[in-house]
């Protein structure tokens, strides 16, 4: 773990002086007087709030970097030399049938309607930031063309300069709304769904109301809080006008912009940017079944919910009550997770960590099964960016997770795409790209494959931060093919918790997964010793497994 909290970080565009720095204040060791900066402390002092998000906004995604005690690093993948779980029906399992390339790694989620992914990612939520409205049409065709659901964000109403409201206060017109929806609609193939979230100004605005009256949506996501920060959606606004205009529309704008304060400060040119702030929601077991209720009378035939790293006590309510109310998806974001703008300091100290929270989540869900309750589908979400890590989560969270929230991972393709065109446009590809080619052919490995999807009148208008999102999503898929057939998995259901060993005993007691010298152990002394009869798909103990350590909280079921 690391120790040393310097007072500066890329992300804030600050440095310690020195290479010395105490681990607690994150301060140079010797501070000089007529240092020249630029630690965030020296910073501060003449740009003040500025200093709390990382920068520049609109131009980049950022993750906290903080080196936690456990992750999932601390997990590894068991790997078999016989047996082959999931395969289709009357497929008899052998060196022929039993190939990476047979692995199905589709999945599915939902109450009663499900809802199949090509493979088991899809997007975080990319709502109102600058990142997520200028790069919309390369995220959302690259999302439908492979295959994944698209998540649409908070607030993405209630900043778009054409708004139409009525006398009441809800919305008659968004433009930005339906260019999202029609974009992903328009190369959606039968996989993945696009799904529309909400928090407590898109309920007042009439989000729900809008999207299905003119969009016809089927699922529309309830949202508590995601795993960067504690508050609600943020995004910076560059203007007065448009900071008043926000403000009338009932958003926190800090620093006021109504205030002659501020009006001053920004016509001096100190103040060069505001802050648009949501409220922060309040939950309750009865308002929350009612809400639910609300929006099914509504037509949505699916209701899933987003919640991030709060306290065990919240962790919880999302599980039980969302398995009271039957949501379709449960999506549980740990702390330190990509995001547009949130407080630095916030996304780096607060909630927590993924490891932690998803195995927490297993145990709560595990619990609930037990007593005969049907638990929601859930996705664990926290940093997640290669397929190693997708399987290690399907297999923490088995048999209840279904799939992967990814944030910055889906969103950096669809941003190298979109820049390898203007490259293109320009005539400066840069040799990491141009050591492969110099035309969009020879440079995307998978463009014949997205010219096969779409048509060969269509592939023109394919934005290049699609075929970055395709090329990127179809590498999670072959590797997670690769991983799953080393442990003997030919689809995602058939992924369990025994296809994993904690590194650690300090893994194994929050994770509840069994210490490695301790895997299969049994079994080991049972085949040394001639007791074992040598047939099965596993050697296993039996039904039961348990972990018995400091911690007896978990029992794995096979």
């Amino acid at each position: 773990m690391n120790l040393q909290r310097p007072n500066a970080n890329d992300a804030t565009r600050t440095a310690n002086r020195s290479k010395s720095v105490v681990p607690m204040s994150g301060l140079c060791s010797r501070c000089v007087d007529s240092c020249t900066g630029n630690c965030e402390v020296f910073r501060a002092s003449f740009r003040s709030r500025e200093l709390i998000y990382p920068g520049p906004f609109g131009d980049i995604t950022a993750g906290g970097d903080k080196n936690y005690p456990v992750d999932y690093s601390h997990l590894n993948i068991q790997g078999y030399a016989l047996g082959a779980r999931g395969l289709p029906e009357g497929v008899m399992a052998n060196s022929d049938t039993a190939i990476f390339p047979a692995v199905n790694t589709e999945t599915e989620y939902g109450w009663n309607g499900r809802t199949k992914m090509r493979l088991p990612i899809f997007t975080g939520a990319l709502g109102s930031t600058e990142i997520a409205r200028k790069n919309w049409d390369h995220f959302a065709v690259g999302a439908a063309l492979s295959g994944i659901t698209l998540v649409c964000g908070e607030n993405v109403c209630g900043i778009d300069p054409q708004l139409e409201l009525d006398k009441y206060g809800k919305i008659i017109s968004a433009p930005d709304m339906d260019r999202r929806i029609e974009m992903y609609r328009r190369y959606r193939s039968g996989y993945g769904e696009i799904l529309v979230q909400m928090n407590v100004e898109d309920t007042r605005l009439g989000v729900a109301e809008y999207v299905i009256r003119k969009h016809g949506l089927d699922t529309i996501e309830l949202k508590w809080g995601q795993g960067a920060k504690c508050i609600g959606g943020e995004i910076k606004v560059a203007s007065l006008e448009r900071a008043l205009e926000l403000q009338k529309r009932g958003y926190i704008i800090t620093p006021d912009p109504s205030h002659p304060l501020s009006q001053a400060s920004f016509e001096d040119g100190s103040l060069k940017e505001f802050e648009r702030h949501s409220r922060l929601g309040f939950i309750d077991e009865e308002n929350f079944y009612a809400e639910v209720e609300r929006l099914r009378n509504l037509g949505f035939n699916r209701i899933t919910l987003k919640t991030g790293a709060y306290s065990l006590r919240e962790l919880a309510m999302a599980i039980k009550w969302g398995a009271q109310a039957k949501i379709d998806l449960l999506t549980i974001d740990g702390a330190g997770g990509g995001t547009g703008m949130s407080p630095w300091r916030m996304m780096e100290e607060w909630g927590i960590p993924p490891l932690y929270l998803h195995s927490a989540a297993y145990e709560f869900a595990q619990r609930l099964a037990r007593k005969g309750e049907r638990v929601p589908d859930i996705a664990f979400g926290g940093g997640f960016s290669s397929e190693d890590g997708v399987f290690k989560a399907l297999a923490l969270g088995a048999p209840f997770t279904k799939a992967v929230c990814m944030g910055r991972a889906l969103v950096i393709p669809g941003i190298v795409g979109k820049n390898i065109s203007r490259w293109l446009s320009e005539g400066r590809l840069p040799n990491t790209v141009s050591q492969f080619g110099s035309t969009v052919e020879e440079i995307f490995v998978c463009y014949e494959e997205v010219k096969d999807l779409v048509g060969a009148d269509e592939i023109a208008n394919i934005p290049l931060g699609a075929l970055g999102i395709y090329s990127y999503t179809e590498k999670i898929r072959l590797g997670l093919q690769q991983l799953m057939a080393g442990a003997r998995c030919f689809s995602v259901p058939a992924i369990r918790r025994s296809d994993l060993m904690s590194l650690t005993e300090e893994c194994a007691r929050v994770t509840g997964i069994t210490y490695l010298m301790n895997a299969y152990r049994d079994e080991a002394m049972e085949i040394l010793e001639g007791t074992h009869d040598g047939h099965g798909e596993h050697y296993t103990l039996g039904s039961l497994l348990s972990y018995v350590g400091t911690s007896r909280r978990f029992r794995t079921y096979e």
